[in-house]
């Protein structure tokens, strides 16, 4: 990261054991962190849309899920909705959507990471997370192609390496982290936005 390369928005993708691992890490950011996160968690086509409220008992920073049409804010961190692909349109809203799966999964990551990437360019920071597919490998490979900074977690640290795996052959990721230094990344993202 260089010191004048300015990030807008993280957008974070997480699978089997993903849960536990962002609630290590998301209570270190402040209340008032400069930059909007935006999280895809794999999550069966049923479940219980609880996620933003596990979340946002642990953290200080705003947690809600995703809205159709919904400006993006800072200081926020937005869930994707069960069951519903997660887009960002060019003018930095959200857009939900029932396509198919993509990676037997809705919402996938990659469709996030994609669409962010096209909204954010180099402003964007996507995160890949502990998972048990392929899922963000692409789209991670596409935040990079626009400028983004590509980061994943070590494999060794994830209770599914699959994906940090796959993530890491496919975007070649400019950094490679455990959680510790995942989370002293976003605080320096913090410091710089």
């Amino acid at each position: 990261m260089t010191n004048r390369q300015r990030y807008e928005a993280v957008v974070i993708g997480a699978s089997l054991g993903g849960l536990a691992l962002l609630k290590g890490l998301l209570p270190a950011l402040p209340a008032d962190y400069p930059l909007a996160l935006i999280l895809v968690q794999h999550l069966g086509p049923q479940a219980e849309s609880t996620l933003a409220a596990l979340l946002d008992r642990c953290c200080a920073i705003r947690v809600k899920e995703a809205d159709e049409k919904e400006p993006i804010r800072p200081a926020t961190l937005y869930v994707a909705p069960a069951n519903y692909h997660l887009l960002v349109e060019r003018d930095r809203s959200f857009s939900l959507s029932v396509d198919e799966r993509v990676n037997y999964a809705r919402p996938a990551i990659d469709v996030l990471f994609e669409s962010a990437a096209d909204a954010y360019g180099p402003a964007l920071v996507g995160l890949v997370l502990t998972g048990a597919n392929a899922d963000g490998a692409l789209g991670l490979r596409a935040i990079r192609a626009r400028g983004g900074l590509a980061v994943v977690q070590d494999p060794a640290t994830a209770e599914a390496p699959a994906m940090p795996r796959a993530a890491i052959a496919q975007a070649r990721p400019q950094r490679v982290l455990a959680p510790a230094a995942i989370e002293a990344l976003l605080l320096e993202l913090a410091r710089k936005g």
